[in-house]
């Protein structure tokens, strides 16, 4: 389209305007004289790829609390670890509910996880390994809170009552109890009314007010509970607890670098011998980390069978 030509359909198309259009495009064309296009350069280029000066990686951790307190007892690991980790940098992840988290480790996403032992050899089946165990394994026991006032005295008071839990799937807060219940004479189909209430604290809360007249859980979350909330816990008691199994893994996803995995590892190992690594421990109500790997948690598998022939199906159909 040649100038006049393209003048003549300005005018057409904005009558009113012609002027300012022609003034703008005259100080286009000065100010493109004035600048010159630069000279192609030349693009750069390295024998090795670019790499980012730390790679980031999520440890996620299953609902043990509330998001603000699981933050609270595990960022100070995480802040450690990132002290002693070289090019790389760990990031704390909570989920809302037991369920979220186990969507999150079926995909794969977080790098790390600290599952339960039921959630570990569901980690295990989509590319998860473990590198250490959580905690002392005679922690890992479920335990029935009551109310004090509640009128609860033995296991067939519950009958006809509601006992809370935080997740179908949790293992010390929900399966154990029910093996319990079930060894020692309780129906839990047929003679309870049974909640899951999302989280370890909700379960102990639903007992203090009154919603339900058991709620089980595991020793850690009631510690916390007992030192945060001293007045409440003060209304509560432990009426009974279950045999221990094997405590919580720490699992790492087969494509993380070895370096990376076993930073994380050795530094987990050595957080009980030092006074920083005890504060960090304490902050998680944790003993310590032990060695373990995936055939750890056979024994979970073998106990889980025997759960889901006698009671009820771990993941509701």
């Amino acid at each position: 389209m040649d100038a006049a030509l393209s003048l003549r359909v300005v005018e057409r198309a904005y009558p009113h305007h012609v002027g300012r259009i022609l003034a703008a495009l005259a100080s286009a064309a000065l100010l493109a004289g004035c600048n010159p296009a630069p000279q192609n350069a030349p693009l750069p280029y390295s024998d090795t790829p670019q790499v980012r000066a730390e790679e980031v990686y999520r440890l996620a951790v299953h609902p043990l609390h509330n998001p603000q307190k699981l933050s609270a007892a595990y960022q100070p690991l995480v802040d450690h670890l990132n002290r002693q980790l070289k090019g790389a940098r760990i990031e704390l992840e909570a989920s809302r509910d037991y369920q979220a988290f186990e969507v999150k480790l079926r995909r794969r996403e977080p790098a790390f996880l600290l599952p339960n032992p039921w959630q570990t050899l569901q980690a295990q089946k989509v590319g998860y390994h473990v590198i250490a165990m959580a905690g002392n394994a005679e922690d890992f026991k479920g335990i029935f809170i009551v109310r004090k006032d509640g009128g609860i005295h033995k296991l067939a008071d519950l009958k006809g009552k509601t006992v809370a839990y935080p997740s179908p799937t949790a293992l010390a807060a929900a399966i154990m109890p029910q093996r319990f219940l079930y060894d020692n004479g309780i129906h839990i189909g047929r003679d309870l009314q049974n909640v899951y209430v999302g989280s370890q604290e909700s379960s102990i809360m639903n007992v203090y007010l009154g919603q339900a007249a058991a709620g089980a859980t595991w020793p850690p979350p009631w510690r916390l509970f007992q030192r945060d909330h001293p007045a409440e816990a003060a209304q509560l008691k432990v009426a009974w607890e279950t045999p221990s199994l094997i405590n919580n893994s720490v699992m790492v996803r087969d494509d993380v670098p070895t370096a990376v995995r076993e930073g994380v590892q050795r530094t987990l190992m050595e957080l009980a011998d030092t006074p920083q690594g005890a504060a960090v421990l304490g902050a998680m109500e944790t003993a310590r980390f032990h060695p373990a790997n995936d055939a750890s948690y056979a024994i979970v598998a073998r106990y889980v069978a025997r759960f889901e022939k006698d009671v009820r199906p771990v993941e509701p159909p």
